[in-house]
C-alpha cells in the first residue's frame, strides 16, 4: 500500500495537463534530437568527467612510458594529438549542448505562453468577480451601498498592450536614467583627477 497523498481532482487534472504537455514536446522531437539529447545527458554525468581524466592520465602516461622504455611515443610533450583531440570533442560538445538547450526553450516558451495566458485569463476572471460583488453590494438593500473607487478600477480588466507598453516605457526611462548617472559619476571622476 503506498502513502501518496489523495489529491482533488483540479490538482490531478493540472499535474496531468503539464504532463501532457511534456509528452508532446518529447514526441515532436526528431530521432536525432533525441540522441543528442542522449549524447549531452551523458557528458553532463560525473563519470564522464572520470572517463575523460582517466583516459588523459593513460594517455600521458603510456607516451611517457614509451619515452622511458626508448621508444618514440606517438604523441610526445606538449601532447600535439591530445591537445587537437580535446579541442574537436568540444567543439562537439559545445554544438551539442546547443542543440539540446535549442531544444529545451522550446518547451520553456510553451510553458511561458501558457503561464502568459493563464495568467492574463485568471486576471479577466478576478476583475469578473470583483464586478459581480459590487453589482451585488449594489442590488442587496441589506448591504450598505457606499462607493469604492478602488474596486470600480479592480473590476476593469488589464489592457495587457497597455501593460506592455507602460512596461518597455519604464524599463526604458530606467536605462536612460542608469545611462545618465554612469555619465555624471564619470564626469565626476575625470574632474576630481
Amino acid at each position: 500500500m503506498t502513502d501518496s497523498p489523495v489529491l482533488p481532482p483540479h490538482i490531478e487534472s493540472t499535474i496531468g495537463a503539464i504532463a501532457e504537455l511534456h509528452r508532446q514536446h518529447r514526441r515532436r522531437a526528431t530521432p536525432s534530437q533525441l540522441a543528442v539529447a542522449q549524447l549531452t545527458a551523458m557528458a553532463g554525468r560525473p563519470r564522464f568527467v572520470g572517463l575523460v581524466t582517466v583516459l588523459f592520465v593513460l594517455w600521458i602516461g603510456l607516451n611517457g612510458l614509451l619515452k622511458l622504455k626508448g621508444f618514440a611515443p606517438p604523441d610526445p610533450p606538449p601532447f600535439t594529438y591530445l591537445q587537437a583531440i580535446t579541442g574537436v570533442a568540444g567543439v562537439y560538445i559545445t554544438v551539442l549542448i546547443l542543440i539540446t538547450q535549442r531544444h529545451e526553450n522550446q518547451l520553456a516558451e510553451a510553458r511561458d505562453q501558457l503561464t502568459l495566458e493563464l495568467a492574463i485569463l485568471n486576471e479577466q476572471k478576478a476583475a469578473k468577480i470583483i464586478a459581480l460583488m459590487e453589482e451585488m453590494r449594489r442590488d442587496l438593500p441589506m448591504l450598505p451601498d457606499r462607493p469604492d473607487p478602488e474596486a470600480e478600477q479592480l473590476a476593469e480588466p488589464a489592457d495587457p498592450q497597455a501593460v506592455m507598453e507602460a512596461l518597455r516605457t519604464t524599463t526604458e526611462d530606467l536605462q536612460q536614467a542608469i545611462v545618465e548617472d554612469e555619465e555624471e559619476g564619470g564626469e565626476g571622476e575625470e574632474t576630481r583627477r
